[in-house]
This record gives C-alpha cells, sequence and structure tokens, in this order.
C-alpha cells in the first residue's frame, strides 16, 4: 500500500506517513487507475478550457453592445431593423457562452479538489463539449474517457473520500 499524497510505501497499520506526515485515512493500491492518473490533467484543462469561453462571451457581449447598440455608427451599417433583433440575440448568446465558462470552470475547480459532485458535472460539460469541433470535441472525449466507465465511478468516489 502507498500513500496517496506522496506514494510512499506504508508499512500496514501506520496512521500516518512516514514521510509527509499525510493522515492516512484509507489505503489507495497504487495500480494504473485511468482516474488516478487523469484526474488533473482533466481539471486543469476544464479551466483552461472555461478561460477561453469566458474570453469569447465577453468579447461577444461588448461587440452586441458597441456595434450593434448605437454606440458606433457604421456608415453603411446594417440596418435599424436588423440591429432591433440581433443585439439581443448576441448578447443571449453571449450569456450562454458566460454560463457554459462557469459550469467548465466548476466542473474543472471541483476535479482538482476531488469532490464528489464533479466528476458527474465534468461529465455533463464533456457531453456537451462534444459539439465544439475540435477543441471542444477532443477535451469532451478526453473526459468521458476518464471518467464514464463504471469502473472509474468506483476509482473516483475513493479518490473523493480520501481527499
Amino acid at each position: 500500500m502507498f500513500c496517496d499524497q506522496c506514494g510512499t510505501q506504508l508499512q500496514s497499520g501506520e496512521p500516518r506517513c512516514g514521510r509527509c506526515g499525510k493522515t492516512v485515512l484509507g489505503l489507495i493500491e497504487l495500480r494504473r487507475s485511468r482516474v488516478r492518473d487523469h484526474i488533473k490533467l482533466v481539471g486543469i484543462l476544464w479551466m483552461a478550457y472555461s478561460a477561453l469561453h469566458l474570453v469569447g462571451g465577453v468579447v461577444l457581449i461588448i461587440v452586441a453592445q458597441t456595434i450593434f447598440g448605437g454606440a458606433i455608427h457604421i456608415h453603411n451599417g446594417p440596418p435599424p431593423q436588423v440591429t432591433v433583433w440581433l443585439r439581443p440575440l448576441l448578447c443571449f448568446i453571449g450569456w450562454l457562452i458566460l454560463a457554459k465558462a462557469a459550469a467548465c470552470l466548476l466542473a474543472g475547480w471541483g476535479l482538482l479538489q476531488r469532490q464528489q459532485w464533479a466528476r458527474i458535472v465534468a461529465l455533463v460539460v464533456g457531453f456537451v463539449a462534444l459539439l465544439n469541433v475540435p477543441i471542444g470535441t477532443a477535451l469532451g472525449v478526453y473526459t468521458l474517457w476518464v471518467l464514464l466507465p463504471t469502473q472509474s465511478d468506483d476509482e473516483y468516489r475513493a479518490l473523493a473520500q480520501v481527499a
């Protein structure tokens, strides 16, 4: 058996790790585990993906408000009949993108903190991200590969209880 924090081999019955001093709440066997090997990377990637969506959502809202909100007068620009419905539509889409960014950030943070609920949130945003070719599709497939199998559920629950 090995410490889940530093990886030092533990003697059976030890209440603390001899190397890092962490209290041993539950022992984890050192074996190749898809969840254990990839959970940190999946969390970091979801946080980076949320940052991309945050920038995109903010830019879209700013563009909608300045160009189609009347702040900038463009000669030969779109007619007023178009700007009446285009600005609210673009703002709505921008807010949806920001909501998706918040969900992705929540999933990434939860995975890094090994929260019980984070696996489900990551799976939901992973399915939604499959529609965003190519980056979202790649991240969604990777997330589903790591977290979707039944064995991954058991491994993640064990990691979440130890954390």
